[in-house]
């Protein structure tokens, strides 16, 4: 049969597949959105060829883009953001054995426990008067801008189930993280980059590459792993002696293949593998761009600590080779870069902060490899103008006991902590999120978070909320029920919110 009547014949189902709800209109619609010719909700169904199109908030937002700061490892809120003069007084002094009896620990000798006081001290910072310890003067000189939330806890206190109950909502395997969640429901910006990148520096987190899935949710909401030096993403170059235009053939007949597939079987992610590979295809020009710091002015680059020199005599779990400050600096630089450049979600991960020994030391260089990076950050955001609108975020799984570490059973005092779920700290900034304020607290030793407790699943739900978007809405069907980043519980925190 004559070909042109093959094509005249075909079904209405397959017509409509192809053309007027499928691929063909789905790349009309994304480009009439691009020339301002039709509005981003008119072109809602082109997500179906680009599943990071941006989409309508379910209310106004207030913030755009979120840089995720976690601080694998669980750094502990009793040396650095919340002071404890009585666990000070009441140091090397055991606890009652009631307050112990249902309690599990990770490494403690329950019957040798003896309480330890921070080796720091704390000041006052900013016109709102927020206690700080000493090894993080940067990031006191932004304390208006913080929000200090000292009244969190979780179900975990493990870091692998900690850590993914932190960025998925649950401390279980094979869901998305929240990044995912939040270019599923908003999109992206970016038309060259990914809308969710994840950066590391130090060693790495014990979740791996767990904490950046996207679970059950399309793999173009994965978070992409780049590099900060040298090619940004490992085998995104061409090999040599590929010119650009045999490669733009090559991914024409992949993306027909695939397009002709879809046509055949609907399945959402063939339109994310067609999607992945057209970004990939702009991003070898956008991602060397973005990595190269050239058109930064020095005064930034200083600000942020590029280059800075590591102190000497500190380090342990954080210290990663002989580059660990550089390189978490020219992350945060990278990190306002992507906002810049439309990238809905960054995850900055620094590993590892677990000192269960050796906190006089090993602390302060954690301290100091983040503390002016992430200044500079919050700082360089307000002066662009951009951070009413970024969400910056510190965090972890868990916090640190009271109580010494004493494995092995030894009576003194340690010098390290363990894993503790029943109180840490987190600090946010920026997002229409309320500086200058210190919400909820702690027992007088830091043991309970006491005022205003927060759950992991309360944070997630007012960050969603400030990104317009309804926890108890942002769903989707797997396995016959509706999943949620919030999981069954999650509430907004309306004092947060500016």
């Amino acid at each position: 049969m004559n070909p042109i009547q093959q094509h005249l014949i075909r079904s209405r189902r397959q017509f409509l597949n192809t053309t007027a709800s499928g691929l063909g209109l789905a790349g009309l619609g994304s480009m009439l959105t691009q020339d301002g010719l039709l509005s981003a909700a008119s072109a809602a169904d082109s997500d179906v060829v680009n599943p990071l199109a941006p989409r309508q908030p379910h209310h106004d937002a207030r913030a755009k883009a979120c840089i995720f700061i976690f601080m694998a490892g669980a750094p502990s809120h009793l040396d650095l953001f919340d002071p404890k003069p009585i666990l000070k007084e009441r140091h090397g002094q055991p606890l009652p054995k009631t307050m112990l009896e249902k309690v599990r620990f990770a490494f403690i000798s329950k019957d040798k426990a003896l309480l330890q006081g921070s080796p720091f001290k704390f000041h006052p910072r900013g016109e709102c008067g927020m206690e700080l310890s000493e090894v993080l003067p940067h990031l006191g000189t932004v304390a208006d801008e913080l929000l200090l939330v000292r009244s969190l806890h979780t179900d975990q206190f493990n870091h692998h189930p900690g850590q993914l109950l932190m960025q998925c909502g649950r401390g279980t395997f094979g869901l998305p993280t929240m990044g995912s969640w939040l270019t599923y429901g908003l999109g992206s910006a970016s038309q060259n980059l990914p809308g969710y990148v994840v950066l590391t520096s130090g060693r790495g987190s014990s979740g791996g590459a767990t904490l950046w899935q996207s679970g059950f949710l399309p793999s173009t909401h994965a978070g992409v792993l780049f590099r900060n030096q040298g090619e940004p993403v490992l085998n995104l170059s061409n090999p040599g002696g590929i010119p650009l235009e045999l490669q733009r053939e090559g991914l024409n007949t992949l993306r027909d293949a695939n397009q002709s597939r879809y046509e055949e079987v609907n399945d959402p992610e063939i339109a994310a593998r067609i999607a992945s590979y057209e970004l990939a295809f702009r991003m070898q020009t956008a991602a060397p761009e973005l990595i190269d710091l050239k058109s930064e002015t020095k005064d930034t680059l200083d600000a942020y600590g590029i280059e800075r020199r590591e102190p000497a005599g500190l380090g342990g779990r954080g210290k990663q080779g002989a580059d660990t400050w550089n390189s978490f600096a020219r992350n945060c630089l990278l990190a306002r870069r992507m906002v810049e450049r439309g990238v809905r979600f960054i995850n900055i991960i620094y590993a590892s902060w677990d000192h269960h020994s050796n906190i006089p030391k090993e602390l302060p260089y954690n301290a100091g490899c983040v503390d002016q990076p992430i200044a500079a950050l919050i700082k360089d955001l307000r002066q662009r103008g951009l951070l009413d609108s970024t969400m910056v975020v510190w965090g972890s799984e868990f916090g640190r006991t009271p109580l010494g570490e004493n494995r092995g059973g030894k009576r003194e005092v340690g010098t390290g902590r363990d894993h503790h779920p029943y109180s840490f700290s987190m600090a946010l900034a920026g997002g229409g999120l309320k500086g200058g304020q210190v919400y909820g607290t702690t027992d007088e030793i830091g043991w309970h978070a006491e005022e205003n407790r927060v759950h992991v699943n309360d944070l997630h739900a007012t960050m969603l909320h400030q990104f317009g978007l309804d926890h108890l809405k942002l769903t989707h069907r797997f396995q016959g029920r509706d999943f949620r980043l919030t999981d069954v519980g999650g509430r907004v925190i309306p004092e947060w919110i500016s």
